[in-house]
């Protein structure tokens, strides 16, 4: 199997879930390792993280991608870094996500603006919380302006609203757009 080509300078969506559809978060520390790693690896040279989500059994990130090698320089040692960690404090083996990770190609504004409101509303359409903003371990709250991560950058996503309300109006409102785009990416 051949790998997807990731070229600088264009945005993707990233994700995987866990293997067996199983949690690839054991104990309540996992999810704020998790977004440690990712801030370990995701550097300013290599990707910049526009918008996160981490959900039970799965993640989603949309990224812009700066560094040619990222599934290499980047995303490898993530996982394997992330896999490994998990392993050995919950004395387990083997896989912890279902293969390698996925990655789609942003191919337009409207796409880019979709997919932040998709990854942001994962948790509510989940049925986990009722708001957006209710999930912690998304950067929904630093796009609105309710906290101040290090790992997202909104900008790019944000420029395209008048206002974070304007943006928080939009991922909270009714209209889904693309429709859901869930069964489409694990399959």
């Amino acid at each position: 199997m051949t790998q997807p080509v990731y070229a600088p300078d264009q945005y993707y969506h990233i994700y995987n879930r866990g293997v067996n559809r199983q949690p690839i978060f054991l104990a309540p520390h996992n999810w704020t390792f998790f977004l440690q790693r990712l801030n370990e690896y995701f550097t300013s040279d290599k990707a910049i993280i526009i918008a996160y989500c981490l959900m039970p059994n799965h993640y989603h990130l949309l990224i812009y991608l700066l560094d040619a090698a990222f599934s290499f320089s980047v995303m490898q040692p993530f996982v394997t870094s992330y896999t490994k960690a998990i392993n050995k404090e919950q004395d387990r083996v083997g896989a912890l996500f279902q293969g390698r990770f996925k990655g789609i190609l942003v191919d337009s504004n409207d796409y880019l603006v979709h997919l932040s409101r998709y990854i942001h509303r994962n948790p509510v359409d989940a049925g986990l919380v009722t708001r957006p903003a209710d999930w912690v371990f998304s950067s929904y709250r630093d796009h609105i302006g309710l906290r101040q991560g290090k790992l997202p950058h909104p900008d790019m996503v944000l420029g395209q609203f008048s206002s974070r309300a304007d943006y928080a109006a939009y991922v909270e409102g009714a209209e889904q757009g693309y429709g859901a785009i869930e069964h489409l990416l694990f399959d």
